[in-house]
């Protein structure tokens, strides 16, 4: 629809004008048809969550602040409420609101310093963004618009090698860096921008093609409509690097097949002969050699851990340090032995790493071949319980040493199924192996739904609910063991 048969809207935010700079065409779907953006994924509430608690406990380092909320106050009350409280020259105001030029925004923490107003934009990244000067260099624009004296421009964030003892420490948890000469000098730009998008906002859907802006800096909301008219089996779907496909979509290559084969890597050349034959390759004499470095008794192991937490939720803990909540071991002492099935999900209410570890290392035959897919995943979070825990480093570190990675024989293609489609990520080689085993269906599907189930049942007090997530988490990661498992035994069946 165009926008003569719209009401024009040009208004401005924060979020807007930065999606704005990422592309246009976002910019005015938000505005004029936002029922087409793609779904919210719980990761991504989860996200939004998490942003919410960290500028939260940013409040703290300016305490005995005056908030203007969004909550049962119009925009012009909250434009008021704000005039109000500078007028009073309150010290501290969370969430201040200004409108200039058609611009409304809501400010994270705005401080009455010495030689004027300073503005703190509060973020969850541990590092100063490209993008973040722009979103500070808008507030500066539009509070120095409004007449307002600005003398410093600051973005907060988290300082990634804080180490939580005790109560949150904000004056630990953050850093805060000046931006102010940075933002000044985008003055003009960010003018000239806004003048850009409202004009365009004005005039109709501007015709802009997918690209790499599509991902950068964040990804659009819109890849669902916006992609929607490219098809299955794409130059998009080739795995590895060294292909541009962009390039290749611009000069009007869209299919897989179609691609130049001397532009493709060995890998992707396979990937293409794999979709175009329905052809698998093997490298027998590689694949053997991975068998023999196995032994018994071997215990097909898996970690799930927490996710996306930038505030530690335990002692000894950094922000983003992924937490092991749960594990699923399955265990044969001897060659077509039984299999034994152990398995561990913190309950709520304490750091779960201490009996986690216990528990795994009474669990462990000793001296067990201990299997993982993605090992240097699982070594990772070992090395971390090793620093948590240094009585068990001695016998971490033998688990360590006992370590094997089923997922090598996949990523080096010496077994490659064309089903796979490039990938040797577990969710596709087991249903490429063991079709009758798969993850459709289950509440808990992979990794970052699992985090996401499990920080949501600790702070669950519904007993029903509670085990139903249990139930959830237990059976999907059991199932990452079991597949290996399956995967172990398909691949002797075939070369041994």
């Amino acid at each position: 629809m165009s926008v003569q048969n719209k009401k024009v809207k040009k208004g401005l935010s924060k979020s807007l004008f930065i999606k704005g700079l990422q592309c246009h065409k976002c910019l005015y779907l938000n505005k004029y048809s936002p029922e087409l953006k793609d779904e919210i994924t719980p990761q991504k509430l989860a996200m939004f969550a998490s942003g919410t608690e960290v500028g939260l406990l940013a409040q703290q380092l300016f305490p005995g602040g005056i908030e203007v909320s969004y909550e049962g106050l119009s925009y012009a009350e909250q434009l008021g409420k704000t005039k109000y409280l500078i007028k009073k020259e309150t010290k501290n105001i969370y969430e201040a609101t200004f409108s200039h030029e058609g611009i409304f925004i809501k400010m994270d923490i705005l401080h009455k310093g010495n030689d004027g107003w300073e503005i703190y934009e509060v973020k969850s990244s541990t590092e100063v963004k490209d993008v973040y000067y722009d979103d500070v260099a808008l507030q500066y624009y539009v509070l120095s618009g409004c007449g307002l004296n600005i003398s410093k421009a600051f973005l907060v964030h988290i300082n990634n090698e804080y180490v939580r003892q005790g109560d949150i420490d904000v004056d630990q948890l953050f850093f805060i860096e000046d931006l102010t000469g940075e933002v000044i000098e985008k003055q003009n730009f960010v003018a000239s921008e806004v003048l850009k998008m409202k004009e365009m906002l004005g005039t109709g859907e501007p015709v802009i093609d997918i690209g790499e802006h599509c991902s950068d800096p964040y990804d659009c909301e819109f890849i669902g409509h916006c992609w929607k008219h490219i098809p299955e089996n794409s130059v998009f779907d080739f795995r590895g690097r060294g292909l541009n496909k962009f390039d290749l979509y611009r000069s009007g290559i869209v299919l897989m097949k179609d691609v130049p084969v001397d532009l493709l890597s060995p890998d992707q050349l396979m990937q293409l002969d794999g979709y175009l034959k329905k052809k698998n390759f093997f490298n027998e004499d590689a694949v053997r050699e991975f068998l023999e470095e196995l032994w018994y008794p071997i215990s097909f192991f898996d970690f799930e851990t927490s996710y996306m937490v930038p505030v530690p939720i335990f002692d000894g803990v950094r922000p983003y340090q992924q937490v092991p909540f749960q594990y699923s071991l399955h265990v044969q002492q001897k060659e077509n032995g039984e299999l034994k099935h152990f398995e561990y999900l913190a309950r709520a209410g304490k750091d779960p790493r201490r009996e986690l570890i216990e528990k795994l290392l009474n669990d462990l035959p000793k001296k067990s071949c201990v299997l993982a897919y993605n090992m240097s995943f699982e070594i990772g979070i070992l090395n971390d319980l090793k620093s948590g825990f240094p009585e068990y480093e001695e016998k971490i570190d033998n688990i360590i040493a006992n370590m094997r990675d089923l997922m090598i024989p996949f990523r080096s293609k010496a077994i490659y199924y064309w089903q796979m489609e490039g990938s040797y990520s577990l969710k596709k080689v087991l249903p490429a192996l063991v079709p009758e085993l798969n993850y459709e269906g289950m509440e808990v599907s992979d990794g970052a739904m699992a985090s996401d189930s499990w920080l949501k049942m600790i702070t669950m007090e519904d007993t029903q609910e509670i085990e139903k997530a249990r139930k959830a988490l237990l059976e999907y990661c059991g199932l990452d063991t079991l597949a290996m498992v399956k995967i172990l035994k398909k691949i002797k069946e075939y070369f041994i």
